[in-house]
């Protein structure tokens, strides 16, 4: 399979799906290292070195699944091999990169050393975490002071300087302006908190990390290195070939089938982006509406089964419920989410006046899907796993064993000890941003913990809201969306979990539904800048301009980005997450899905300009209007009750109405040219 190659050809010519040019790659990579830290390409020594220590780490950890070590043993271990990983194949700055020096190795050394003697001590170490002795202070602060250098490296400036603020938060308490002012803390009792309980550095989110998203990455580098990623947009290829619109779909399609595994919005956009650029661009799509596109597709790797976002692990942990509990919760979203991008393809296919491309797969549909449809197995056996009863951990493990041994059913997928150790040392490197954002996002909790910011923070906001969940929602959105502009996916949710999602419990959101919809705008920062970096890697691959890119993304995103004020603002709108509303049945389920597609078809419209035709201005407007009552009722309510100054009550039945009168209209009046 691997030497495979689909061509597109519109009868003129023919065009390798991989015709994306190396100096385009360069730049996709530049920008992913701005955003993510420049990556060392060690040889030699250095790389059997740090390549053995990935593997162990992959190794440890699914040793760790299926066997029992003790909580703060896995914690404790995650973080050290994290450290040590971090410091060797992230330089200190650019120019020092593809090289390991001393001041990468002895911090590392001293890492390792920090670690061992929390574990050193044992139970005599964790008594002492409210009056910590004067070792047990230096060895914490120099451990805070390495992680936040690691996160540096990893991630950036913003985190380690966000848990820097935080830090200056909890020790300042006293000399705060009210609201904001607490009884502070001094440096020994803060030390003790993030260093030697488990709520603060190795709390929560470190757990995560330990026992889930380490061991989903390495599940996503066995299906990568098995060629699962090429069967998928190959798959998507045919079967969306000979087709109106097939660029498209694909797009679309192969969006959905890779993210799931992947996770990773960037990634999900880069693959796809460098076989569908070329089709986009040959369909008819303008270059920046193509980098939309893909950067929209490529944001619901983060939304979607079997694996979400990091943070849908960490939604799980919080809530103290299953992980296939967030699957469920997530997939009607997810439906919804690429529903919504399929209707915005569709519009674009009329109003581009898009080409058929044709596409002339080597393999025919049948004999691809006969060779290698078992990828389908390893990609559903996290599911299946869970269904049977097993734990995420222990699915996720089983998942990769079925992988491995599926993979041999093929001599060009086999996972031979090179393909093998190379999957296992990626598993553990793809893993390093998401364990030190983890590690640094702990300090953020354990002061929001220590100090009662949560609840303080969450009566401050209710009390400039008025008290209105509307209103509640928004800022919270707004929040959200601002933090998320400077830090990534994961500590953007771990952030405004512990201090925004309270204020949506407090008037009566579930909790659950208060953390989805956390969830999801925390997700928005992948396409929002100065931290775009999907749409900033799309344009790059389309040859678009970034910024305008990023607001094609916003276009094809902000249908779908208004669902989540529908799990808050509904009193039905817990049906969205398969939860049967409070005194209800599964018909809400039903009515409140069928409600939002209509709604989201009729804001697809808006966002498009354009239904059968190009829409009037009126046209839009009315479908705006009936795209609001169906998914966002509560604004048009609070406006209108604020016009006539009473309550109002109504049914999705006006919005329908309004919707489909459009429509019909534009049917009657389709042959009748509209300009712009």
């Amino acid at each position: 399979m691997a030497d495979d190659k689909a061509h597109a050809t519109d009868g003129t010519g023919i065009v390798e799906t991989e015709a994306v040019s190396d100096e385009t790659m360069q730049k996709v990579e530049e920008l992913i290292e701005a955003e993510e830290g420049a990556t060392n390409r060690l040889l030699g020594w250095a790389g059997t070195i740090s390549t053995g220590i990935a593997v162990v780490m992959s190794l440890f950890h699914l040793y760790a699944a299926y066997a029992i070590v003790p909580t703060q043993e896995l914690r404790y271990v995650h973080v050290a091999f994290t450290l040590i990983l971090a410091f060797l194949l992230f330089p200190v700055a650019k120019r020092f990169r593809d090289r390991v020096r001393w001041w990468d190795i002895v911090p590392g050394i001293v890492a390792i050393a920090t670690i061992v003697y929390a574990l050193w001590g044992g139970e005599d170490f964790t008594d002492r975490a409210t009056v910590p002795d004067r070792m047990d202070v230096i060895v914490g602060v120099v451990f805070i002071v390495l992680l936040l250098e690691a996160t540096r490296r990893t991630t950036g400036w913003i985190m380690p300087v966000v848990s820097v603020f935080f830090i200056a938060y909890a020790m300042l308490g006293p000399h705060l302006p009210a609201p904001w002012t607490h009884r502070g803390y001094d440096l020994p009792r803060l030390v003790g908190h993030l260093f030697i309980t488990l709520e603060g550095i190795f709390g929560v989110a470190v757990d995560v990390s330990a026992t889930l998203i380490i061991l989903f990455t390495i599940y996503g580098a066995f299906l990568a290195q098995s060629g699962a990623g090429k069967f998928f947009i190959d798959f998507s290829l045919a079967l969306m070939g000979n087709k109106p619109n097939a660029a498209g779909r694909t797009v679309v399609l192969s969006s959905f089938l890779l993210g799931g595994p992947s996770g990773s919005g960037v990634a999900t956009t880069v693959m796809i982006g460098t076989v569908a650029a070329p089709m986009l661009k040959k369909a008819g799509f303008e270059k920046n509406a193509a980098g939309g596109l893909l950067a929209a597709g490529g944001l619901g790797a983060i939304l979607s089964p079997p694996v979400l976002g990091a943070a849908a692990f960490l939604i799980a942990e919080f809530l103290k419920i299953s992980y296939l509990d967030v699957i469920w919760m997530a997939t009607i979203p997810t439906v919804l989410y690429y529903l919504s991008l399929l209707i915005m393809v569709e519009i674009d296919a009329k109003r581009f006046g898009a080409r058929n491309v044709n596409i002339t797969p080597e393999l025919g549909l049948g004999t691809m899907t006969k060779r290698y449809g078992f990828h389908f197995i390893s990609l559903l056996a996290v599911v299946v796993f869970m269904v049977i009863g097993f734990s995420p951990a222990l699915s996720v493990f089983y998942a990769i064993l079925v992988t491995l041994v599926l993979s041999f059913l093929r001599k060009d997928t086999a996972l031979m000890p090179k393909k093998l150790v190379k999957a296992l040392a990626d598993g553990s490197i793809g893993a390093l941003n998401a364990a030190t954002t983890c590690a640094c996002a702990g300090i953020v909790v354990g002061v929001v913990t220590l100090t009662g910011l949560g609840l303080k923070f969450s009566s401050i906001v209710i009390a400039y809201a008025g008290g209105s969940l509307l209103l509640t929602a928004l800022y919270t959105a707004l929040i959200v969306w601002i933090i998320g502009l400077a830090v990534p996916v994961t500590a953007s949710y771990i952030i405004c979990a512990v201090i925004a999602a309270p204020a949506l419990i407090k008037l009566g959101v579930p909790d659950y539904a208060a953390h989805m919809f956390i969830f999801y705008y925390a997700v928005l920062s992948e396409v929002s800048p100065p931290t775009a970096l999907s749409p900033f890697a799309a344009a790059a691959i389309t040859g678009g301009d970034p910024y305008k890119t990023t607001l094609q993304s916003w276009k094809y995103t902000l249908p779908a980005f208004l669902v989540p004020f529908v799990f808050v603002c509904d009193p039905q709108g817990v049906g969205l997450l398969l939860s049967i509303p409070k005194g209800g049945s599964w018909v809400d389920i039903v009515e409140i899905t069928f409600k939002t597609t209509c709604g989201l078809m009729a804001l697809a419209a808006v966002a498009q300009n354009w239904g059968l035709r190009q829409n009037t201005p009126i046209e839009r407007g009315l479908l705006l209007l009936s795209g609001l009552l169906l998914v966002f009722p509560s604004l048009i309510e609070a406006i209108i009750e604020t016009i006539i100054g009473r309550d109002i009550s109504y049914t999705f039945l006006p919005g329908l109405i309004i919707g489909l009168g459009v429509l019909l209209w534009q049917a009657r009046t389709r042959a009748q040219p509209v300009t712009a």
